[in-house]
């Protein structure tokens, strides 16, 4: 027997995937007192997982246009635990809640009153209430300075947030440790450990098991700007390309638009870059002389109806995914809701369908959780 399969012996909970919500899950945990093993076949950085690539928004109203309500409403109760999570680890982490500014040029004037309709549609009213502010003239050159005048219009959405996504992934990772979560980073599993429980938070690495994944490709440029000095995320309604800025510390930005169907993980095209980057010296003429430090792509896991779940399998095991785009801003709720599931599991609260069906009737997020029986309906 291998150590690998000698520490497994003595696990209570064994997570498969180290990304965002494997980390999230193997912590909180740990946290609780059970004894917890993470396999992660990429490093400890997290290099090769979606969120190493994310821009790390935690704006739930401004995906109030696309998102499905239930991704919205995990975005707006995760916004609020951040602050306490990232206070509990150990290194610090860049976290901002200075809202979202969205502006749009005078030729896309049209997608304005588009970008509205659906937000207060889709939007629930506890987040509109003080978080939707309209500016115009001077008001938008007062909220982003850096901006001056180049907008005559816009919107701030004053409540939200974002944070450094490497960092949060080098400070949960310190964290585990601290917690005595046994890591094997580096580490494939062909097969799943003999450990009481697994979790699989592999995202599209859990695609043999879970056919409906597919991977939504996203490609973001990292760029190095000194002097432009945004103040909050700065998002560009355009027809065709929606943009957004997101400022790091260091006079460090994060810029992203594209969403192409596939699992290509093949570096950004010539075209791509010309875009994303013409898009965002339209913002502002400074990133013109930025110096771009990363082109990256990355395939984010979603299922067909764009929303994350967790499944029970019946057995010993749990599967958590499809946070699809929207990863840091809704994975606290969500490795919430796996934790207090796999707890249930444990104390063998939850043994069967029946069990089961009373503790999703009883959960705070009952549209999360779906078990491999037939007796259990589908939400």
């Amino acid at each position: 027997m291998n150590s690998i399969d000698q520490a497994a012996r003595s696990t209570d909970f064994a997570i498969i995937g180290g990304g965002l919500v494997g980390r999230l899950v193997a912590w909180q945990l740990a946290g609780a007192g059970h004894r917890v093993a993470l396999y992660e076949r990429g490093d400890e950085a997290g290099t090769q997982s979606a969120a190493w690539v994310a821009a790390a928004m935690l704006a739930p109203l401004a995906e109030a246009t696309s998102a499905e309500p239930l991704v919205v409403e995990l975005g707006a109760a995760s916004l609020e635990k951040w602050p306490e999570l990232l206070a509990q680890l150990p290194e610090p982490v860049f976290h901002q809640r200075n809202g979202t500014l969205v502006v749009w040029h005078h030729a896309d004037r049209a997608e304005a009153p588009l970008f509205e309709r659906r937000l207060r549609a889709n939007a629930p009213a506890a987040l509109l209430d003080g978080g939707f502010v309209k500016l115009a003239g001077a008001q938008v050159g007062d909220a982003e300075p850096a901006l001056g005048t180049r907008f005559a219009q816009g919107w701030l959405l004053p409540n939200e947030g974002q944070l450094d996504n490497r960092q949060a992934l080098k400070a949960l990772a310190a964290g585990l440790a601290t917690r005595g979560v046994r890591t094997h980073w580096n580490t494939p599993v062909d097969a799943m450990p003999d450990a009481h429980w697994i979790i699989d938070c592999r995202g599209l690495g859990g695609k043999p098991a879970w056919p409906a994944l597919r991977g939504i490709r996203g490609e973001v440029a990292r760029v190095h700007a000194p002097g432009i000095d945004l103040t909050r995320p700065v998002r560009l309604l355009h027809p065709r390309y929606p943009l957004y800025i997101a400022p790091k510390q260091n006079d460090l930005y994060v810029i992203g638009a594209t969403e192409v169907e596939g699992e290509d993980m093949s570096p950004m095209s010539v075209r791509s870059a010309l875009e994303l980057l013409s898009a965002a010296f339209a913002v502002h003429p400074g990133f013109g002389e930025a110096r771009i430090l990363e082109l990256n792509s990355q395939c984010r896991p979603t299922l067909p109806d764009h929303r994350p779940a967790i499944v029970w399998d019946g057995a010993r095991g749990l599967r958590v995914n499809g946070l699809y785009r929207h990863g840091f801003m809704i994975a606290p709720e969500v490795a919430n809701a796996a934790c207090e599931l796999a707890e249930a599991l444990a104390a063998h609260t939850v043994a069967d369908a029946d069990a089961f069906a009373l503790f999703r009737q009883s959960a705070r997020w009952p549209e999360l959780l779906h078990a491999e029986f037939a007796a259990v309906p589908a939400l």
